[in-house]
């Protein structure tokens, strides 16, 4: 393992008015690893996971990202351009609703080969290629390569999206729900899809979700969030089978009592 970590959060806090949403977050990622990020509906982890994103402005703290150079840098002491080119190549950010992070007006290949566009590719028949290989990836009928995703299943649009974020090999992705709002077999589908595809490529994930299952399925280590505080983390089997903290212990009550 390097001795530098792919990502790192320092004491991200972010306020909305005089709300604190996430409270003096900290914590690493290393290449390879998925790092999921649990607690209930409203403990911070999805405002977490979009200000580390950029999506929203942090009121404290620094997210670093270590470039090819091994240095690890401030994102926002990185000039705009490269963040930009970072955003459509090095890093990708699963919606939990498809249609968040698709061209509905858009046919599936060209959703896929929008983002090999945007990161520099031009021959228009190895975008289609590709394209057509992603499809096959995420399980999608190349055939439907020309249909618009709003012709798409919820599980078919996800996994369209996945397949949009991926087909750059991101260094490292972050995934909102990946799985939610879908049922149970989908969603079962979905899991096996992600957690081959993470593994196939050495990806670094960072996955916030509800669903503690999920968690073990898919994460090497876990964070778990309270009231925007993370109270709890470490080694995804530690934490389910031997919850420290009290709310970590609720929450596993609640799997097991469900």
């Amino acid at each position: 393992m390097s001795a530098v970590p792919l990502l790192a959060v320092r004491d991200l806090t972010v306020r909305f008015g005089r709300r604190v949403a996430v409270q003096h977050a900290s914590f690493e990622l290393w290449p390879g690893e998925v790092l999921a990020i649990v607690g209930e509906s409203g403990s911070g982890k999805t405002t977490l996971l979009r200000a580390v994103h950029g999506d929203l402005p942090a009121d404290g703290g620094r997210v670093l990202y270590r470039l090819h150079d091994g240095t690890l840098a401030p994102l926002d002491g990185l000039a705009e351009p490269v963040r930009r080119h970072l955003a459509r190549t090095e890093w990708g950010f699963v919606h939990q609703n498809p249609r968040d992070g698709l061209r509905m007006a858009v046919s599936a290949g060209g959703n896929v080969g929008e983002r090999l566009m945007a990161a520099g590719m031009r021959h228009w028949g190895r975008i289609r290629a590709e394209a057509t290989q992603w499809l096959r990836r995420v399980e999608i009928d190349p055939a439907r390569i020309d249909d618009p995703p709003r012709t798409f299943s919820g599980g078919m649009q996800q996994r369209l999206q996945i397949a949009r974020v991926l087909v750059t090999r991101p260094r490292l992705v972050l995934m909102d729900e990946p799985t939610g709002g879908l049922d149970v077999s989908v969603q079962a589908r979905l899991l096996d899809l992600i957690r081959g595809l993470v593994a196939d490529l050495g990806l670094a994930a960072v996955i916030v979700t509800h669903d503690l299952a999920v968690a073990r399925l898919l994460a090497h280590r876990m964070l778990v969030m309270q009231g925007g505080r993370i109270v709890e983390s470490g080694l995804t089997d530690q934490v389910l089978d031997d919850p420290q903290h009290p709310y970590s212990q609720l929450l596993v009550a609640s799997v097991l009592q469900a």
